[in-house]
């Protein structure tokens, strides 16, 4: 293991039980687990480990504990790396003892998540390292799995990134329909500004340096800058000059992220971090 990563407050039990309930419920449809319940005694004690095969982030170590947990809770899961923390091959990240129907009925489920939430983390970690040294903050966004949100979010927190909005009742971003629909710029400014709470910012989506001059002017909060090339961003964050945050969208990858970074701006969100992260490799290993 290279390094700790990243310290992240755990997500509430809350949140995580009716998730992990639910998963357990497809999976073991209307007979449960055939092949478990008739092949495995029901005395039957083993020892298992989970072990990391890739270099990655972790997240997701309690939905994997939930799994078990649920299904019997004899089963003892000692977590020897938390969420946020980095993994290399061969890193035992938890090791279970307990009842063995409990732990190969949970096994997919634990590791469903675990894999999926990891990789997210594992994505967001090589863009946070890539931009490293800069003032740019790496943020997710909306494309998310439905239902999954506040867990691919929680895992961005856990690879170094912040979050964007989680939903479109707690910010108001807009975008160039809103734009179209409503006449302009100014007039989708002027309008959200007499409507909208204090404590709730304004960003604005714009395409070319003439609509962020128009939106500097209109008083915009947060100027996200689409699309734009490394040297229109330096002109952009130029003209912004600490008048808006300035954020970055739109063709980012690992190797276009550090010059994005280094045109000055605040914040470069990237929407494949949660939609198109492939998982982290982890295996249960009796």
């Amino acid at each position: 293991m290279s390094d700790a990563g990243v310290k992240v407050e755990p997500l509430s039990p809350i949140l995580i039980e009716p998730a992990v309930r639910a998963a357990l419920a497809e999976d073991l449809g209307r007979g449960g687990d055939l092949t478990t319940d008739i092949v495995i005694d029901d005395d039957a004690w083993v020892k298992a480990s989970i072990n990391a095969r890739q270099v990655g982030a972790l997240s997701g170590i309690d939905f994997a504990e939930m799994a078990f947990g649920l299904l019997d809770p004899r089963v003892d899961m000692e977590v020897f790396i938390a969420d946020g923390g980095r993994v290399a091959p061969g890193d035992t990240v938890a090791v279970l003892e307990g009842p063995a129907r409990a732990i190969l009925t949970g096994e997919r489920v634990a590791l469903n998540y675990l894999g999926h939430l990891s990789g997210i983390a594992s994505e967001t970690r090589k863009i946070v390292d890539a931009v490293a040294g800069t003032k740019a903050r790496i943020t997710c966004t909306r494309k998310t799995t439905p239902g999954l949100r506040a867990f691919e979010k929680y895992a961005v927190r856990c690879g170094g990134g912040f979050n964007h909005r989680f939903g479109l009742d707690d910010g108001l971003m807009i975008k160039d329909n809103h734009i179209a629909a409503c006449g302009g710029i100014t007039q989708a400014v002027d309008r959200a500004k007499a409507k909208l709470g204090h404590m709730v910012k304004i960003e604005l989506e714009v395409d070319t340096l003439e609509q962020l001059e128009e939106g500097l002017k209109a008083g915009a909060d947060v100027i996200l800058l689409d699309n734009m090339g490394p040297d229109l961003l330096r002109e952009a964050v130029k003209m912004i000059d600490g008048r808006a945050v300035a954020e970055a969208s739109g063709g980012v990858t690992l190797e276009t992220a550090p010059a994005i970074a280094a045109s000055g701006v605040d914040v470069i969100s990237i929407g494949w971090l949660t939609h198109s992260a492939p998982c982290l490799d982890l295996g249960l290993d009796f």
